[in-house]
């Protein structure tokens, strides 16, 4: 999750823009509040955890592009799948992504509930069988899905192949043998956008609260991670 940008943290979580200067900075209450309340853009449902910028710089839209992680440390250039998902999809197209990965999982949930600058905590889990974690799973869609603050990600090293959540509602899959997760995009009736960008490419904001914060918590006790 290293490769992710880093967030500035105030009431909401703001992506920084390039001449930092926020779009949000001089509105005034009603206009945040309609701004906030616009949850669709042509056949996009946004979740309730993100919102674009107030200027619209990127309008969110389905589709799914290839890219490149570097890892910093051995310089190794692993093949991403992005991918943005309306939210009537989300949720299934997510969890239809982890059946591959095999009957056991390892897991890293990503929190930046009690974080600021962008810093987020990492928790793990390691060794889980699959159809245990997706019950578990489906008891917390309404987090997964709503919750700016929280992400997950469930991997295979043994593959090694990796299906990731993030915290503004993304999708990223990780993995040199990866035809068969464009596949099942395509499957879920996303298509390959090679100039598609995405909300966290501007300014944007997270939205969390206390309520989903006591649910991260719950969620990591049911998945058996310490805190």
């Amino acid at each position: 999750m290293s490769f992710l940008k880093n967030f500035l943290k105030s009431s909401y979580r703001d992506g920084e823009t390039a001449c930092g200067t926020s779009s949000f900075r001089h509105l005034s209450e009603a206009q945040l509040d309609a701004h906030m309340s616009v949850v669709r853009y042509g056949d996009f449902t946004l979740t309730d955890a993100v919102r674009p910028s107030y200027n619209l710089d990127i309008i969110p839209r389905n589709g799914f592009r290839g890219e490149w992680y570097i890892d910093e440390d051995s310089g190794a250039r692993i093949p991403v799948l992005m991918t943005s998902v309306t939210r009537e999809r989300l949720f299934d197209t997510f969890l239809s992504l982890l059946d591959p990965l095999g009957e056991t999982v390892d897991i890293v949930l990503e929190s930046s509930h009690d974080k600021t600058n962008g810093a987020h905590l990492d928790l793990y889990r390691e060794q889980i069988d699959m159809p245990v974690l997706q019950s578990i799973l489906y008891d917390y869609e309404d987090l997964l899905l709503d919750d700016g603050c929280c992400g997950i990600a469930v991997l295979n090293p043994r593959k090694p192949m990796e299906v990731q959540l993030d915290e503004h509602k993304l999708l990223f899959v990780y993995g040199h043998d990866n035809a068969n997760y464009e596949q099942a995009l395509c499957d879920n009736q996303l298509s390959r956008i090679e100039n598609l960008k995405f909300i966290t490419e501007a300014e944007h904001v997270h939205s969390s609260s206390d309520e989903f914060h006591e649910r991260f918590e719950q969620l990591c006790y049911h998945l058996g991670i310490e805190r």
